[in-house]
């Protein structure tokens, strides 16, 4: 099955973003350093998810993105269809022309299986994942990672303060 980081990491933002929600407009900046995907690779992501309006982008100071509507009206496989991703065991690539330019004896219990995937994830919402035990789990120990980053970042500033007062 062919799913690509573009999918991955579309889904894996929006996540974060459905996690963190209610602390009002989510920066892209903090979804980048929470789960370790590119900035500039999100604001690609970013536009497609909201030209496809499953994100509504909110604009000056403390600024950021937000879900267009509920977690319990998103699912995977919308978002993973607006970023331009396809779900294809095949090895064709979904064309037929597996074997020689023709169609192999097993494409289409590939193409089944591809379309099985994608209505399995059509019934995930972001919910029902943001509603996981385990995922929010994980979703503390960044949070806890990115506030003692923020500790430290902020320690080493005083301490170059003092010292340049000091010399």
């Amino acid at each position: 099955m062919r799913l690509t980081t573009k999918g991955r990491y579309a889904v894996t933002a929006m996540l974060d973003l459905a996690l963190h929600g209610d602390k009002g407009p989510i920066s892209l900046a903090g979804i980048s350093k929470r789960q370790e995907i590119s900035l500039s690779y999100l604001e690609q992501l970013f536009a497609k998810l909201r030209q496809h309006q499953l994100v509504s982008s909110v604009r000056g100071p403390g600024g950021g993105y937000k879900l267009s509507r509920g977690a319990d009206e998103i699912y995977v496989a919308q978002i993973i269809d607006a970023v331009n991703e396809s779900i294809d065991a095949t090895s064709c690539g979904g064309s037929g022309a597996c074997q020689h330019g023709e169609v192999c004896l097993t494409h289409y219990l590939w193409a089944d299986l591809s379309a099985q995937i994608h209505e399995f994830l059509s019934g995930i919402s972001l919910a029902s994942l943001v509603a996981r035990r385990d995922v929010r789990a994980v979703s503390e120990r960044q949070d806890l990672r990115e506030k003692d980053d923020t500790t430290q970042i902020v320690k080493e500033g005083l301490d170059m303060i003092r010292a340049s007062t000091l010399a």
